[in-house]
């Protein structure tokens, strides 16, 4: 950790600000993958106009920047399957009426299968060199992935939750993040919804009742509450 990092921060959210020790929290950047938010994959073959979920990738981008900056732990996940499918429920893969279901060739690769390309991460969010990749075959990062154990090693006990979709996956892993202790803050501008109706009812849940699942926040609160750690032009 850089030394100019100080032991604990606060960050201005709802239902009320929350104090952070920085070296106990993580960035946690959800399913930014190609598959969701280009033209082409998953998201696309559902009906969905991938477009809206760009507005979550500049605001990510800034985290990511800053996060590395200070040395936080950064964290990013992908969903997908095995090649052979022997991952994905029947009942995943046959629901709904997309052009195109899971394991079927696509524009970029089999759909949602781990290794093609429409699985990996935009460009624009890569994953740096020693940054930690889950790859998750549900929607909640911790069904089925090493991310509690990870997280343990760390010592890590607040995770700021960006990615996509706000009332999928970023909705379901926050839940499973609150049933074992974590603290959620969830950055807003960072998630993003092919409905937008759903990424408002997703964040009111999550900040309802006192932060029942946790904290809603945004990247810019999150950045002024790293500035002072941040070296200069970082």
């Amino acid at each position: 950790m850089p030394p100019t990092l100080p032991p604990t921060g606060r960050i201005e959210a709802e239902p009320d600000a929350i104090d952070v020790r920085w070296l106990a929290t993580a960035l946690l950047l959800i399913d930014m993958q190609r598959d969701f938010l280009e033209p082409g994959g998953f998201g696309e073959t559902l009906g969905n106009d991938v477009s809206r979920l760009q507005t979550a990738v500049a605001p990510c981008a800034a985290m990511l920047a800053a996060a590395r900056a200070v040395g936080l732990t950064i964290i990013h996940t992908r969903e997908g399957h095995l090649p052979d499918l022997s991952d994905a429920p029947p009942a995943k893969v046959a629901r709904g009426a997309p052009q195109l279901r899971i394991g079927d060739p696509g524009p970029m690769g089999r759909i949602l299968i781990r290794g093609e390309a429409g699985h990996d991460i935009v460009p624009e969010l890569y994953p740096a060199a020693g940054e930690i990749v889950i790859d998750k075959p549900g929607k909640g990062a911790f069904y089925a992935t090493p991310l509690g154990t990870v997280l343990a090693q760390r010592g890590i006990d607040t995770l700021l939750v960006g990615g996509v979709t706000t009332e999928v996956c970023v909705n379901t892993t926050v839940r499973e993040a609150n049933d074992r202790g974590f603290r959620c803050i969830v950055l807003a501008d960072c998630c993003a919804s092919y409905f937008p109706q759903f990424h408002d009812a997703g964040l009111q849940m999550i900040k309802a009742q006192g932060g029942i699942f946790g904290w809603v926040s945004s990247s810019f609160a999150a950045l002024a509450a790293l500035a002072p750690a941040r070296p200069t032009g970082a």
